[in-house]
């Protein structure tokens, strides 16, 4: 009747599929070693579409049924081959001739009825041979595979194996294995001890149910005992109905030497964990694993010896439904002396207070992954003092947790507390309750929770290394930043940072991570105070291609300052639009457009030349008498606005007298005399006397006819031969701008012909042409008429000065007297005159 039964479930298991034509082809890599047929509902071995070279093929979950010769035979290279989970029934004799070099062969999940001995006979290379869950009714081994010297891993049986016979697997005697499994079927019910005597293996998986044959448990663990495994794994251990009855049968687990236990899947209740936990605990187990099981727990404490000496390196609940399984003998007593206390999707929605007490022991305690809410862990009335004083690292990653304050609270106490994973939640900072953490975290992983930048203000500062990667963050707090200062390590990845902050300052850090955010300009002056940084990802931003971001990867990938390690891929252009999804290692804006220091030694060489090519201009072309002249030309429109407004302008001279040198005596003999020594005098500049000494003659010449009243020019041939004339001349005229030369008076020495005078005079020519001038007579009779004239034209001479006179004009006016010969009273009246008014 079991034999039927589990002919039913494996013909169920293997349900035939009509055979279609495959819709796609094999994947082969460009190599032509790999190709890859899963799931493609072949029927057949596609010989024709496979390349000779291929060394790897996966042919798993398909439809074949026959293995033949010439299916792989050109597949001289072949290491691996993939087989499982398709309907194979028959594999001829001859159908790896031509594969010796095959290692990998997994057969898994087929319809063999029998084990091909003869169609793997010549693989003696093989390393990897998976057989198990097909429909063969003996696991017994020939001697084949004593040829299977560097066989690793096995596995056979299925659920048709009824009964191990003693001498099954006694080939595999001189053969270490680091795996070997053995499948058989609900229906299993002979077991001849000795089977496992000759096995020698690391790991041993037993996929064996003994809910008809409980007995036959003790049977296969005093086989085992005194060997030595890594992993020792039940799986279904019992699969339809729970042990009920009163005869320990895990007593040889206290003799069975492993590092790991693990009973995955089966139904377990309070008396089986009981049993196996009392054998552990006196046993050299060092870990236990509790995977996918049914727990069923007792409406009723159950009468048996509480487990309070249960010592384990690592203790694991995994994805078990009901979480009363921590609890199994309605204490917490069996935790007392686990080190690793890890509890995978068990769901607890509470925390017993008297559950902190009893992991006094344990280092790390992971509880990821249990959709837990802040109130199931964290109880303020729970007291926690003198509680998980071991306790290292801290896993509460996975759940629905969202208070950042509740976790620094409840973990204030582990005072030997170093690393925190609180990722994958919804952790913020609700700004409601002080955040007080232990100075002993240096590790804190957060990423994918819903910080903002205030949840800074409840992070610990004692972190060397951090996680807040795709938390949300939009900008970062350099308050935290500066405090936290032995940073080392920063992963920022997938938030939405808009800046990097300048100033920020870490002399430790070296390694950080700012890719998929949402900033564009980043520079060398962003990390200048990161004397450590050696490590850098900032790949997937919308970068801006303008010269800092070109001369920060110049700098870093040509000097290798920072290794950039998403480099160049993750790197494009987001603004400007016209290089927009550019590469950036394909921006090249020009050296000199990005070249500080190039661009200042051209900008300073270039205003070099260009002042010392105007300096030059200036000195061939005068340009300082051109400046000169510009000033004067301003003055004078000052000085004609004021006239114009009324208001009264002081003058040092009554006038300035321009003559030619070879005019000189009739100056000194004639004009000077007449009017300097009339009553009162005249105040008259001429240059040979009244120019200050050192001064240049432009200025001597701008100045002087700037504080005469009027300008008097003596007209000959020798005047307009003269250069200095044509520059007083030049400066009478931009002073007469505005004023329609009224202050400009013309005597002509001798006549001229104004149509004779050169182009450059063109200003005196017109003059000559419209303006009234004074001509100097020949007759000694006419001159006195002449005398009158000018003095008409100059007008009385003591509203010429009303300011006091500066050193430069009492200087003229003692010149004055020692060069015209006055009578001694007149030019001592003079003298009291002149200091009177200050000259």
């Amino acid at each position: 009747m079991f034999v039927s039964l589990a002919l039913l479930l494996s013909l169920q298991a293997v349900v035939h599929i009509k055979p279609a034509k495959a819709k796609l082809p094999c994947t082969i890599t460009s190599d032509r070693r790999s190709a890859d047929c899963k799931g493609l509902r072949l029927d057949h071995v596609p010989i024709t579409n496979l390349p000779a070279s291929l060394e790897e093929l996966d042919l798993s979950f398909n439809t074949i049924q026959v293995i033949s010769k010439q299916d792989f035979f050109k597949l001289s290279h072949l290491r691996v081959l993939k087989l499982n989970f398709n309907n194979i029934t028959l594999i001829v004799d001859d159908a790896f001739q031509g594969n010796i070099f095959l290692e990998n062969l997994n057969l898994f999940n087929n319809s063999l009825t029998e084990i091909p001995f003869k169609a793997l006979e010549p693989l003696k290379n093989m390393k990897v041979l998976e057989m198990s869950n097909n429909l063969y009714t003996q696991a017994s081994l020939d001697a084949s595979f004593l040829k299977f010297t560097q066989l690793k891993v096995l596995s056979i049986g299925g659920s048709l194996v009824s009964s191990l016979g003693s001498r099954d697997i006694y080939v595999l005697k001189y053969i270490s294995l680091d795996k070997f499994a053995i499948k058989t079927g609900t229906g299993f019910k002979s077991y001849e001890p000795g089977y496992f005597s000759y096995l020698n293996t690391k790991n041993l998986w037993l996929d064996i149910a003994f809910d008809k044959n409980p007995d036959i448990l003790p049977m296969i663990l005093k086989d085992l005992a005194n060997k030595t495994f890594d992993v020792l794994r039940f799986r279904n251990l019992f699969e339809f109905q729970y042990y009920t009855g009163k005869q320990d049968i895990f007593y040889g687990l206290r003799y069975v030497k492993t590092q790991l236990l693990t009973f995955y899947r089966g139904k377990f209740n309070e008396g089986v964990m009981r049993m196996a936990l009392v054998n552990v605990e006196i046993s050299s187990i060092k870990g236990l694993e509790l995977l996918l099981i049914d727990f069923a727990r007792s409406q009723n404490r159950t009468q048996g010896s509480s487990v309070t000496n249960l010592t384990l390196e690592k203790l694991v609940l995994s994805d078990i439904s009901n979480p009363d399984i921590m609890r199994f003998d309605w204490s917490f007593t069996w935790l007392n002396h686990v080190r690793q206390f890890i509890v995978w999707n068990v769901n607890f929605n509470s925390v017993p207070c008297d559950s902190w007490q009893e992991m006094k022991s344990v280092e790390l305690l992971d509880i990821s992954n249990n959709q837990l809410r802040d109130s199931y862990i964290y109880n303020p009335l729970c007291d926690t003092r003198n509680t998980l004083h071991k306790l290292e690292t801290f896993n509460v990653s996975r759940n629905r947790l969202t208070s950042l304050s509740d976790l620094a609270s409840l973990t204030k106490d582990f005072v030997k507390l170093t690393t925190v994973d609180m990722s994958h939640n919804q952790l913020q900072y609700m700004g409601n309750h002080a955040c007080y953490w232990r100075q002993t975290i240096t590790n804190v992983i957060a990423h994918h929770n819903s910080l903002t930048s205030d949840s800074f203000k409840c992070l610990p500062t004692s972190v060397s290394f951090l996680d807040l990667s795709y938390s949300s963050l939009d900008k970062l707090d350099m308050d935290y930043f500066n405090k936290a200062s032995n940073l080392t390590e920063l992963l920022l990845s997938g938030n939405k940072i808009k800046f990097i902050p300048s100033g920020w300052r870490n002399q430790y850090l070296r390694t950080l991570a700012l890719d998929g955010n949402s900033f564009g300009l980043v520079s060398m002056s962003s990390f200048k105070d990161m004397p450590s940084l050696s490590v850098l990802t900032a790949g997937n931003n919308p970068y801006h291609c303008i010269c800092d971001l070109y001369t920060f990867i110049q700098e870093t990938t040509n000097k290798g300052m920072v290794t950039i390690t998403d480099w160049p891929n993750n790197y494009k252009c987001y603004h400007p639009e016209h290089l927009l999804n550019t590469m950036v290692s394909q921006y090249f804006p020009g050296h000199l457009a990005c070249n500080i220091t190039l661009v200042i030694i051209i900008s300073v060489s270039t205003t070099v030349v260009v002042v010392l090519g105007l300096m030059l201009l200036c000195y061939i072309f005068h340009m300082p008498w051109y400046i000169k002249a510009t000033y004067q030309i301003i003055r004078t429109k000052y000085r004609a606005h004021k006239e114009g407004s009324g208001q009264a302008v002081n003058y040092t001279f009554h006038a300035f007298i321009s003559y030619s040198h070879v005019d000189a005596d009739w100056v000194r003999n004639q004009l000077l005399p007449c009017l300097e020594n009339s009553k009162p005098p005249y105040r008259l500049c001429i240059h040979e006397r009244d120019f200050t000494p050192g001064k240049w003659i432009i200025d001597n010449i701008i100045e002087n006819i700037e504080d005469s009243h009027k300008v008097i020019f003596v007209l000959s041939r020798n005047f307009v031969n003269s250069e200095w004339c044509n520059y007083e001349l030049y400066f009478a005229q931009q002073r007469a701008i505005g004023k329609t030369f009224s202050d400009v008076i013309l005597i002509l020495k001798e006549p001229i012909d104004p149509t004779s005078l050169p182009s450059k005079y063109c200003k005196l020519k017109k003059m000559l042409n419209t303006k009234t001038y004074l001509e100097w007579p020949q007759q000694p009779t006419e001159q006195s008429f002449f005398w009158v004239q000018l003095r008409s034209v100059l007008g009385k001479p003591n509203i010429a000065r009303q300011r006091t006179t500066s050193r430069h004009s009492r200087l003229s006016s003692m010149r004055s007297v020692s060069l015209i010969e006055l009578p001694q009273d007149q030019s001592s009246a003079d003298t009291k005159g002149t200091d009177e008014d200050g000259h």
